[in-house]
């Protein structure tokens, strides 16, 4: 099939590149000229496992193309998804100004039938207010006798692993209201679907209440796993002890109930916002929502709430360790990371940052820039140089094997605080080390210590 693309961000581009890759013939358009002359050269604006050898791959087949181009886009494709940003405006609703104004483009642009795959995650009622605003633009134009289906169709990526879940979906959400979107959006998904039936057809409205309520169950699991560590903590038990127990009951499973420094990057938060604001204006206090978004605010600082409880309060001229800046392992992504409302607690109390991350230090640069209270290192054990303490906030693989004696000798303060629970207490004990981690019991450290 024909298909285009608006937006060449996580999800538009991961999409492109995995229609591309199973045979359709894609053509994707962004406002960037920057990105797209990178893509064009097979180098993607984002870290994703397998993402650059399938652009190159697409490109030389001749099946994905890159264009600023709004009118190639348009004119290529018989199916158009809209993949553009849709962040949070002040009052925690999704800002809708570029969903409206790409689907304005189109119809401006558009000669012939389309059908108009919204793919960012918007509000239950979006695909309506699309559908007037083309028919508006239509009529404006006198181009009414042109007709589009407008299809909601949310994504489900992980960051991380956003490529094999668009390869191997577990479903594919698809809300519609005529035959004609319906038959094409099953051709174009056939390839993925072969073993079993992963289509889900229903009406626009519900397809996009379902993204909103699978983050929004998803968040819930985390926010109360974090509130059950914190307890844990204070009653001396071992969180893990209780999240196995609990994870073998089958109504629970294993899945989003491991402890943490909370829940962040692009889509959770947000859209956890988004539907709180959707609710309250529909006259309905989300009281389980608002506190599952409680819950994660504090635990961003729990932290540095463990930082301060054992070095004081006076953490002026503390040099504190890091390991890791993106939100979770396997992206560059740093959107309302753990590490960010660390960073910027430590520098407003006067302390200065040695960090590291397989990934993210460009990210970090950017947003940060230069600065004498952050040294960004170019291994993770160039960090503990002159450190006082070490934080973990991100579960690479690469920090998940550590010489606890090298860490005592390197650090002042002899403190691990672990966000991400990937050592043995008692190991770290032994070794001399003070260790406090999320929901698990102190151990005083051992004979090393002395």
């Amino acid at each position: 099939m024909e298909v285009s693309v608006f937006g060449t961000g996580y999800v538009g581009l991961v999409q492109a590149v995995a229609l591309a890759d199973v045979g359709h013939n894609v053509v994707c358009v962004d406002i960037d000229s920057h990105k797209i002359a990178q893509l064009q050269r097979a180098i993607p604006p984002i870290h994703e496992p397998g993402l650059a050898a399938l652009i190159e791959e697409n490109q030389k087949a001749g099946r994905l193309h890159f264009t600023t181009q709004p009118s190639d886009a348009v004119g290529h494709g018989q199916v158009i998804f809209i993949a553009v940003g849709t962040p949070s405006n002040e009052d925690g609703s999704a800002d809708l100004d570029h969903v409206l104004a790409v689907a304005r483009n189109i119809a401006c642009l558009m000669y012939s039938d389309k059908t108009l795959v919204i793919k960012s995650t918007v509000p239950v009622g979006t695909a309506d207010l699309v559908v007037e605003t083309v028919a508006e633009q239509l009529a404006d134009l006198g181009k009414s006798e042109l007709r589009v289906h407008v299809v909601s169709n949310p994504e489900f990526l992980k960051e991380g692993s956003a490529v094999a879940d668009c390869m191997r979906p577990d479903r594919i959400i698809i809300g519609c209201a005529h035959e004609l979107p319906r038959q094409q959006l099953s051709e174009l998904y056939a390839p993925f679907n072969h073993n079993h039936d992963r289509l889900m057809f229903m009406d626009n409205r519900s397809a996009e209440l379902v993204k909103y309520a699978a983050n929004a169950m998803l968040a819930t699991r985390i926010s109360f796993m974090n509130e059950m560590a914190n307890l844990a903590e204070r009653l001396g038990v071992d969180i893990n002890a209780v999240r196995k127990g609990i994870g073998a009951d089958p109504r629970i499973g294993y899945h989003f109930i491991y402890p943490g420094a909370g829940f962040g990057g692009s889509c959770f938060p947000k859209d956890l916002r988004a539907l709180i604001h959707t609710a309250q204006s529909h006259g309905l206090e989300p009281q389980m929502l608002k506190t599952v978004r409680d819950v994660n605010e504090q635990q961003r600082h729990v932290l540095f709430r463990k930082l301060k409880a054992h070095l004081g309060d006076n953490l002026q001229g503390k040099v504190i360790a890091l390991w890791g800046l993106a939100f979770k392992p396997n992206t560059d992504d740093m959107r309302e990371a753990t590490s960010r409302y660390l960073m910027e607690a430590l520098w407003e109390a006067g302390a200065k940052v040695h960090a590291y991350d397989p990934e993210a230090m460009t990210e970090c640069r950017r947003l940060y820039g230069y600065r004498d209270d952050l040294q960004l290192c170019a291994t993770r054990d160039d960090t503990l140089q002159g450190a006082d303490a070490l934080v973990i906030c991100t579960e690479w693989k690469a920090f998940r094997v550590v010489d606890f004696k090298l860490l005592r000798e390197k650090l002042n303060d002899r403190l691990i605080v672990d966000g991400r629970n990937l050592y043995n207490p008692q190991q770290a004990a032994d070794a001399g080390l003070h260790y406090l981690s999320i929901g698990l019991p102190y151990r005083v450290p051992g004979a090393l210590c002395a």
